[in-house]
């Protein structure tokens, strides 16, 4: 992929964008990186390709990754009710689960059942503690006031739901005996090398020096800077633009078969099949289109954040476009879209 001549830094300047990255894929490699902006309004510290911003639901492809490196391994099953190898939470059962149980492939693709529940799943208030994935399913914290259960038939229908992924991580958690961030760093951080990349949920941990600080609509500083959140697999990645595409280089090198932490060409190609009749749904990711025109995305969109990842796995190109301004509006209504439109396959 390649830019087209666009005027990045005039439009950050018309959209009020503090700092942006773009990494771009050709042939399966990282062609460029492009960085431009500030980690922080007012201040000098160049956004660069270190540069560490919150990629909020982008989270989700990261989380559909590993899911398929613990299948692989046996420790997880795709079609398996997850009740069976759950511990510390169980789905309850109801009369809407006596026929279709939840899976992990309707997990990942947004149709298990599972609605979240109003004004839940916001961003960690620091005064309060970070939950377990267990009190935030059983409806005890702030951060999701009403138990999780199903409210629809399983496989019936599509609702997007940050819910469904904690209990991907509560069951990652159960059947590993280690925790969501242990994972990641053994199976996915580590083999690929993605060494800006962090779940962790304490910014203290991190390399505060690299960190992108949040930014409202008008380009100001939010409160707190930096918005946690207190469920790594729905939206939890802190990760550069670089680190991100090497996350989408080894899905291609994956449906190749070349991956480099163990994940078969055939659950690659699983990641990005149309999932329970839904053409545009795959798992942990969206598809458009198919054939060698096949189209993946994952969208991140959070306080003070917005992210774009889109790929062509088959014909191995692709983007990471990731900002520290919230805009507002649908990223493809503002500079990530511009930036989207702009590039030339």
């Amino acid at each position: 992929m390649k830019l087209k001549n666009l005027n990045i830094q005039e439009r950050m300047k018309h959209y009020n964008v503090q700092g942006l990255s773009i990494t771009l894929i050709e042939n399966g490699q990282i062609s460029v990186t492009e960085n431009y902006g500030f980690l922080e309004a007012g201040n000098d510290n160049n956004i660069n390709k270190n540069s560490i911003f919150n990629a909020c639901s982008i989270s989700k492809f990261l989380t559909g990754m590993v899911v398929m490196k613990l299948t692989e391994q046996g420790l997880l099953n795709l079609d398996e009710d997850v009740n069976n190898c759950l511990i510390a939470w169980k789905v309850p059962e109801n009369d809407l689960t006596k026929n279709n149980k939840v899976t992990l492939r309707n997990l990942l693709s947004h149709q298990s059942g599972i609605i979240d529940p109003e004004d839940s799943f916001s961003e960690l208030n620091s005064i309060r503690s970070i939950p377990s994935m267990a009190e935030l399913l059983e409806g005890k914290t702030p951060y999701c006031k009403a138990p999780i259960e199903v409210k629809y038939e399983p496989k019936s229908e599509f609702h997007y739901s940050d819910a469904g992924f904690c209990i991907i991580q509560q069951l990652i958690e159960d059947v590993t005996e280690k925790t969501f961030q242990q994972v990641m760093n053994e199976l996915i951080f580590n083999p690929l090398k993605m060494e800006g990349s962090s779940l962790d949920t304490s910014i203290s941990e991190m390399k505060v020096e690299q960190i992108s600080c949040g930014h409202n609509k008008y380009g100001e500083l939010v409160e707190g800077k930096y918005p946690i959140y207190p469920y790594p697999a729905a939206s939890g990645l802190w990760t550069t633009s670089l680190d991100l595409a090497l996350l989408v280089i080894e899905l291609m090198n994956a449906l190749k078969g070349e991956s480099k932490v163990g994940i078969s060409a055939s659950l690659a190609k699983k990641m990005i099949t149309p999932q329970g009749g839904k053409d545009w749904t795959g798992l942990g990711v969206f598809l458009e289109g198919s054939e060698k025109e096949l189209e993946i995305t994952s969208l991140g969109w959070g306080v003070s954040f917005q992210c774009m990842m889109v790929a062509f796995p088959i014909l191995e190109k692709g983007a990471v476009i990731m900002t520290n301004t919230e805009l507002g509006v649908h990223q493809m209504e503002g500079i990530i879209g511009e930036i989207y439109n702009s590039l030339m396959l």
